[in-house]
């Protein structure tokens, strides 16, 4: 993995020391630059978790991907700098179903000055800075407040706080995890009907301002509090757009 290469993928030029200050502009920079996507799932392509496999398709050819590739390759960049770092199992909330199966979704967490913070670059919509493992604390970030508390004894939870409510995004437990650990999900998530990810292609990126995506064949851009959508209408459409939109 070319250091200097993946850093001018997320619009870094400099040779980061490893502090919270870089730690921020690291994870900002890269939701902003990289995508999150599915697509490669809808074109029967296999992911598997091979680092240099993930390095190309996100660093080369200038792709995303979904969090065992995001956060898989933003860890390997952590440690390289100089981090202390180590991946964790998180389990993602859906309202319907509830918690997710263990290692449904690869989080970090980086300890800076005895203090632990959770970084995610492969959720989708997040915080863009870290959140400090502070349990019971709001915490207000630019795109909204977010609150981490004890769910049990085992697990700590992480939720989106807006107008007066609170929504879980997810639950982690603290534990360092092997990357292989995440092999059996990465595939569920590829091929099972019961998966979010194989039931329509979605890529999304957010700006500074909002939020550009394409779920199955609509465009939708928020600006501020304007939403515009819009409906593609081909196969074309839809390339021409991922390649102007996102694959910069």
């Amino acid at each position: 993995m070319n250091i200097k290469k993946y850093l001018k993928r997320i619009g870094i030029y400099d040779t980061p020391k490893p502090t919270l200050t870089t730690l921020k502009g690291l994870q900002k920079n890269h939701l902003l630059n990289i995508p999150f996507e599915n697509l490669d799932i809808h074109h029967k392509k296999l992911i598997t978790l091979s680092i240099d496999d993930i390095y190309d398709k996100i660093v080369l050819e200038k792709r995303g991907g979904f969090c065992y590739e995001l956060n898989g390759l933003f860890y390997e960049l952590l440690v390289a700098i100089g981090f202390e770092a180590k991946r964790v199992s998180a389990r993602v909330y859906d309202e319907s179903k509830g918690y997710g199966q263990e290692f449904d979704h690869l989080a970090i967490i980086v300890t800076i000055n005895d203090t632990d913070y959770l970084t995610d670059v492969g959720f989708g919509e997040f915080a863009f800075a870290p959140l400090a493992l502070n349990p019971g604390v709001i915490q207000n970030d630019e795109r909204g407040s977010y609150l981490i508390d004890k769910f049990d004894e085992e697990y700590l939870r992480v939720s989106n706080l807006e107008a007066g409510k609170s929504t879980p995004e997810y639950i982690f437990k603290e534990k360092k995890r092997a990357f292989k650990e995440y092999e059996a999900m990465c595939h569920y998530h590829q091929t099972s009907p019961d998966s979010h990810f194989t039931t329509q292609r979605l890529i999304s990126l957010p700006t500074e301002n909002g939020r550009i995506t394409i779920t199955g064949n609509k465009l939708k851009i928020k600006e501020f509090e304007i939403i515009k959508e819009t409906e593609i209408k081909s196969e074309q459409e839809f390339n021409d757009l991922i390649q102007r939109l996102f694959y910069k």
